[in-house]
């Protein structure tokens, strides 16, 4: 299958289709055009009755470093009209409604929705040499994409609450302790693996599949209304004095300081 856009490359392996983040210069951190490919590709896998399973992995070192930082001090574009249509929300609603086997191989470098996009699929693979980090407090914002209940869900309230409130790394022994990731596999096995598994789960009937999936989905309940709250109160926070502490800091490569905020 063609690519649908030069920051995403899309692959057709037999049943199984490969995603990989394409902007590996920038460490495919997430920018307005790769939100717009991503969603559009996991709607098109989703509609496609060819594709049983879908692989998100990474080009280059890095997964994902998460929103283009370039991006998040501009003023916000999307909170009316085009906010339903572009960008970080319909993105992660198509990740959080894709009624597929999502599977994600973590090649590297995942942070912000490099990470929170993580509970979004159904089993993760992580290289050996994989780091992720939940940094939202660190920015002087919130959580996104429904982490701050998927991830108590899957890793437990303390260690959840560990992660989010100090914006830690994990590197990927962490990521499968604490329930985050599958398994941790070399990095230069990672694919091979992770279409392994891939293949295995899509020679499965397609219809069973997604039905399984949508029971899976039914029983974790709708995700929309916390998708909503984050998102509003992560917005309302952008441009706020911790976060303009932060962007500061990070763009003068220094640590920040919040003994008075």
């Amino acid at each position: 299958m063609a690519d649908s856009a030069t920051v995403l490359r899309i692959d057709d392996r037999g049943r199984v289709r490969l995603l990989t983040l394409d902007r590996p210069e920038q460490l495919n951190a997430f920018n307005d055009a790769l939100y717009d490919a991503l969603r559009d590709a996991l709607v098109d896998a989703s509609r496609d009755d060819s594709v049983a399973v879908v692989i998100l992995t990474g080009a280059g070192k890095a997964f994902t470093a998460g929103q283009d930082l370039a991006e998040l001090t501009d003023p916000p574009r999307y909170e009316e009209g085009d906010g339903a249509n572009h960008g970080f929300r319909p993105m992660i609603k198509a990740a959080a409604t894709f009624p597929k086997p999502l599977v994600a191989a973590v090649n590297g470098l995942g942070v912000g929705i490099g990470c929170t996009i993580l509970a979004h699929c159904d089993i993760v693979l992580v290289a050996d040499t994989a780091r992720l980090r939940a940094p939202f407090v660190s920015l002087g914002v919130v959580p996104e994409a429904a982490s701050s209940r998927l991830f108590p869900e899957r890793m437990g309230w303390q260690a959840a609450a560990e992660l989010l409130y100090t914006a830690q790394w994990l590197d990927a022994d962490a990521a499968v302790d604490t329930g985050i990731a599958r398994r941790k596999v070399a990095h230069e096995r990672l694919l091979v693996e992770a279409l392994d598994l891939a293949h295995r789960i899509a020679a499965m009937p397609i219809t069973s599949l997604v039905e399984t999936k949508k029971l899976l989905l039914d029983a974790r309940g709708d995700l929309q209304p916390l998708l909503d709250r984050e998102f509003d109160q992560f917005l309302s926070m952008v441009g706020a004095p911790a976060n303009a502490e932060a962007i500061a800091a990070f763009r003068e490569k220094r640590d920040p300081d919040f003994s008075r905020l």
